[in-house]
């Protein structure tokens, strides 16, 4: 990202729960689900109830597969309802008008009653807990909100290694969250709500692992949805950075940590695979990917991987300490330029993380490998 708190606003409004609001968009008559996309899609009957205290206040029933309003009602003394019918299984949403909060749950056949007052629900045990971890889910969103509403740019720039920090600690909170979500709710559809933070972490290949196991939410449509908006949203757009894939790459020459310079090259005269990833100590995503590229590391190093950090930090004492918190043992170099990295401009780097992977004769044969893809592609390669 290209500043600290573009990926906060990202984090906050990506992952579609409890404290984001659906897309206002004309009502439609019905859930209809793609025959392809689903192993049930038989129709069955809902039943909301609900209680809040705001009289008069429209409430909105939001299918969350198309993110449109199926139905609507006004709030009459305290009380709100709605019936009908909808896809097994579709996870669906109730949302007050000009309201953030969003509750979700499954049309799993049981009716439920949802109080928006203090957004808690009854219903089946699968969507009680998910409203529960909806709701922790919430916490860190909301703490590090609060933190930075008020702020002028000003202030942002006084505390950004503070803010920066408490980023970091949110984003590891809610992909940890949902990481713990996908492991423990392989028999429920829970994972499903939170499919957006766990492939921006473990990457979109990870829903072929998904189906491959064949666990009990792997063909639900809604997973299938946010898996291609992770793929679209971390996919490089220029197709100039694109481009670089085929040609030989231009070395960079840095200082490390401790001010000896040192060039790319150095790694390629050993006639490895070598990824140089872009990154830098304030960026939340790369610091969540980095125990990816370490497992990787640590996997494929003896069979001809190395690695080298290329830091767009501007302060030397946050860089040091971010490879020592990451643990990052591959060489490390950076010019302490930030945006001005003499690396973006010879490789049209306008947003991190990012990295390219170069074989041994110093072609560039991968861009933009994260998560899953990262391990997959070195498979390949060094199988050859």
């Amino acid at each position: 990202m290209k500043k600290v708190f573009m990926l906060a606003a990202f984090a906050i409004a990506a992952e579609p729960s409890m404290a984001q609001g659906s897309k206002q968009q004309e009502p439609t008559s019905s859930l209809d689900w793609p025959s392809r996309a689903v192993q049930r899609q038989s129709q069955v009957q809902y039943t909301v109830s609900g209680t809040f205290a705001k009289n008069g206040k429209t409430v909105y029933l939001i299918d969350e597969l198309t993110e449109q309003k199926i139905d609507s009602t006004v709030v009459a003394d305290g009380r709100f309802s709605f019936t009908g019918t909808a896809a097994q299984d579709a996870l669906m949403a109730v949302r007050a008008k000009s309201s953030s909060w969003t509750t979700q749950f499954f049309n799993d056949g049981t009716p439920v009653s949802i109080n928006l007052n203090d957004s808690t629900l009854k219903g089946s045990p699968q969507n009680e807990r998910l409203t529960k971890i909806n709701y922790e889910m919430e916490k860190p969103r909301k703490r590090f909100a609060a933190m930075t509403a008020n702020l002028t740019e000003a202030d942002i720039e006084a505390r950004a290694d503070e803010l920066s920090d408490e980023m970091n600690k949110m984003i590891t909170e809610l992909t940890t969250r949902a990481n713990r979500a996908f492991n423990e709710e392989h028999n429920s559809l829970i994972p499903v709500a939170f499919a957006g933070y766990y492939f921006l972490e473990n990457g979109v290949e990870a829903y072929d692992e998904l189906v491959k196991q064949q666990v009990a939410f792997a063909r639900h449509p809604y997973l299938k949805k946010i898996r291609d908006e992770v793929a679209e949203e971390t996919r490089p757009k220029d197709g100039e950075k694109m481009a670089f894939i085929g040609q030989q790459y231009t070395d960079l020459e840095m200082a490390d940590p401790n001010g000896k310079m040192h060039k790319i090259s150095e790694l390629m005269a050993e006639g490895k695979y070598v990824l140089v990833d872009f990154w830098a100590s304030w960026c939340g995503p790369c610091r969540a990917e980095m125990p990816n590229v370490l497992e990787a590391y640590n996997k494929f190093h003896d069979k001809g991987f190395e690695v080298v950090g290329v830091s767009f930090d501007q302060k030397k004492e946050a860089w040091i300490k971010a490879i020592g918190q990451l643990k990052m043992p591959w060489l490390q170099i950076s010019d302490l330029k930030g945006w001005n990295c003499a690396a973006a401009p010879i490789y049209k780097i306008d947003g991190i993380p990012d990295n390219i992977l170069i074989d041994p004769q110093g072609k560039i044969i991968y861009r933009g490998l994260r998560g899953k893809a990262l391990h997959t592609r070195l498979e390949q390669v060094l199988k050859k």
